[in-house]
Parts: C-alpha cells; sequence; structure tokens
C-alpha cells in the first residue's frame, strides 16, 4: 500500500509526467494506492473538476482516522512550527495520516520532507 498527496495525484489526473506520476499509475493497476482523506477532500474542492475527479478516484480508497488522529496532527504541526519550519494544515492531515498507516507518501511537494525528517513520515 501507498498513498499519494494532492498535487502528485492532480498531476496524475492530468496526465502530467514525472516518477510520481509513474508511480501513482503503478500503485492503481496494482490496486496498492490509498488516499489520505484531506487529499481527497482537496482534489475535489475544485467545483469547475469536481464531479469529472470524483468519477476517477471513487474507487481508490482512503487511508483511517485512527483514533486520536487530531491530536497527533497538531503535535507533528506544532513540533515543525516550533523549528519554524513551514506546516501546513492540509500537508499535517495528509502526513499524519499516512505516519499512522505506516504507508510511504507519494509526493512532488517538497514541504513533506519536514515531516519526513522530523515526524516518522515516509517519503516513496
Amino acid at each position: 500500500m501507498i498513498a499519494c498527496d494532492t498535487s502528485s495525484l492532480v498531476a496524475f489526473l492530468e496526465r502530467g509526467a514525472g516518477s510520481d506520476v509513474d508511480a501513482i499509475a503503478a500503485a492503481v493497476s496494482s490496486g496498492g494506492l490509498a488516499l489520505p482523506p484531506a487529499a481527497f477532500a482537496e482534489v475535489l474542492s475544485n467545483p469547475r473538476t469536481r464531479i469529472d475527479v470524483a468519477a476517477a478516484i471513487s474507487g481508490i480508497p482512503h487511508l483511517p482516522l485512527l483514533p486520536d488522529y487530531w491530536m497527533r496532527v497538531s503535535e507533528s504541526r506544532a513540533k515543525l512550527i516550533g523549528k519554524k519550519l513551514k506546516a501546513r494544515l492540509a500537508d499535517a492531515l495528509i502526513a499524519q495520516s499516512c505516519i499512522d498507516a505506516d504507508v510511504a507518501l507519494i509526493t512532488r511537494d517538497r514541504d513533506f520532507r519536514h515531516f519526513a525528517a522530523h515526524c516518522g513520515l515516509k517519503l516513496a
């Protein structure tokens, strides 16, 4: 099982190029892709593409939110903010879902490197 963030998922859906898009295609093909719930919500937030995107990703399972998820999100984010590192809320939600599920994250967003360095996120 592997997960992807919003930026890579959008690139995949737009038939972009890159190692992240290739990794998502392989994971979709093998049935091994899961979406963090926050990435699912982010990608469906665009009203212009919402219906088409919803149809394209409807069969992809979501990572579960475990008990005390919200507390762990706040702890990870506070740790990074305390180190004066960028830690957007959506990124913290995505990262924590992956950390809790012990799955690597496919991403093209460099902001996740802080979650990898300090919070236990595995990057694909």
